[in-house]
């Protein structure tokens, strides 16, 4: 708008010098041509061997077609006024600064433009006649008052500001409401965004109208719910890990207690050290999962890759939760298939997979209940299929069941950010972890992975 404004008052400017210049030059031209002819007239008479009489001068300005608007005055060497068309004596303490440069010029003529001593603003053009020998006879004045033209001037202006002011006006009212349209919505946005940052994760925005500014509300009050959400599972990993912690470590503090005190039989030491190394080893796992989270998050996870056979992996993992398993009166049944192609990958980080995998399947399914993994090669891909019969999941928890946090039942052990190591850790092999679930009828896991390929055998060579 200011530059608008800028623009508008220059155009002014420049449009009041155009018109000023217009009115003078043409009222310039006037007195150029008046002088003109009375010069042309009196060389024509000289030339004819006439003279140039008082009377003559006399009969010229009484004659002058101009004395309208025009005053004439015939002016001796002295700069005494002889004959004055107006029919009046001009004042003469005021300077002729034209009738003096017309002495003296090359061309006999000059022009003034200046104030009288009443404050009137003239132009006077004064041209010098001269005789048959050429010395000077008298000059001639022409003088006319630049009021008409100054009032024409400055009317011209007024209607370049009305028209200024319109167009300001046609362009500013309709900018100011659209600009009310915008500042108000977008304050309201920063002052939501601001009780947000300082955690107020129930304060939305009114959506006030349908356009991009409302888009913006939308998604402002959408990224509350997000955040209120993620500060919601965060708050229960913490206590959820804060529980999960405190467990095994009550566990390895109450057997230290008890080994302690007096001397322990050999059967408890046994019992207590076994049930010390098993916590710590569960503190181990848990403590691990948090740092390759930590890393996943920082983008420093770092796979050592290589060329294996994910059946050896898969093996070690069933190998590993196979006496839990029997220990909790659960099945495995596994089909291992005679052989499939290697793939590139990292194995301890492939078995940290099949194993966060298979472990939830054990602590989801109930006594007697069946885990079953299913080994299948298809069009490059190799898919490790582990299902259960545990209790399923819910739809509603389903679409969100890999986000980091999240634990759709909150009564079973675990962090809730397990699973979104593993899928970060599939999608560093360029594979696939997808998850489907029917509530109380089970849960099946698709971990896929490509086959090893002339590419990958390169990355290996080089």
């Amino acid at each position: 708008m200011a530059v608008t404004v800028v623009l508008l008052i220059l155009m002014i400017f420049g449009a009041s010098f155009a018109a000023r210049s217009y009115y003078y030059e043409g009222i310039k031209r006037d007195l150029s041509a008046a002088g003109d002819e009375a010069v042309i007239e009196f060389s024509d008479m000289t030339a004819g061997g006439n003279e140039i009489t008082d009377d003559i001068l006399k009969e010229y300005v009484g004659n002058f077609c101009g004395k309208e608007l025009t005053e004439l005055s015939v002016i001796d060497e002295n700069g005494e006024v002889l004959l004055n068309s107006a029919g009046v004596q001009p004042d003469m303490s005021q300077g002729m600064p034209d009738f003096e440069q017309a002495l003296t010029a090359q061309s006999s003529e000059a022009f003034w433009t200046g104030n009288l001593a009443s404050g009137e603003k003239i132009m006077a053009h004064t041209v010098i006649l001269k005789d048959g020998s050429g010395n000077f006879y008298a000059a001639l004045r022409f003088v006319v008052s630049l009021t008409d033209a100054d009032n024409k001037t400055l009317m011209a202006i007024l209607i370049l500001i009305a028209a200024a002011m319109l167009l300001l006006a046609s362009f500013v009212i309709p900018e100011l409401l659209f600009i009310g349209t915008i500042v108000k919505p977008v304050r309201e946005l920063r002052a939501t965004a601001r009780r947000i940052a300082q955690g107020d994760f129930e304060t939305r925005v009114e959506k006030m109208y349908d356009d991009e500014i409302g888009e913006l509300a939308d998604s402002i009050n959408y990224m509350a719910e997000e955040i209120k959400a993620s500060d919601g599972m965060k708050n229960d990993f913490i206590s959820s890990v804060s529980h999960e912690l405190r467990t095994p470590l009550t566990a390895i503090k109450g057997w230290a207690e008890t080994m302690s005190i007096g001397e322990p039989d050999p059967v408890t030491m046994n019992k207590g050290l076994s049930v010390i190394i098993n916590e710590t080893e569960r503190l181990t796992g848990m403590v691990e999962e948090l740092l390759d989270f930590s890393r996943i998050q920082n983008g420093r996870i770092v796979l050592v890759m290589d060329k294996i056979d994910l059946l050896a992996e898969l093996d070690e993992a069933v190998y590993m939760l196979r006496e839990r398993a029997a220990s909790e009166k659960k099945h495995f049944v596994y089909d291992e298939p005679e052989d499939i192609s290697p793939v590139l990958g990292d194995k301890n980080r492939l078995r940290q997979v099949f194993i966060n995998i298979i472990d939830n399947a054990l602590k989801y399914t109930p006594v007697g209940g069946v885990i079953g993994i299913q080994v299948t090669e298809e069009n490059d891909m190799i898919h490790v299929v582990i299902s259960d019969t545990g209790c399923g999941i819910a739809e509603k928890d389903l679409p969100r069941i890999k986000d980091k946090f999240y634990k759709a039942n909150q009564t079973v052990r675990g962090s809730g950010i397990g699973l979104a190591v593993a899928d970060e850790i599939m999608t560093l092999h360029k594979g696939k972890l997808e998850i489907e679930s029917t509530e109380d009828v089970g849960t099946t896991v698709t971990i896929s992975i490509p086959v090893l390929d002339r590419d990958d055998e390169e990355i290996l060579k080089s």
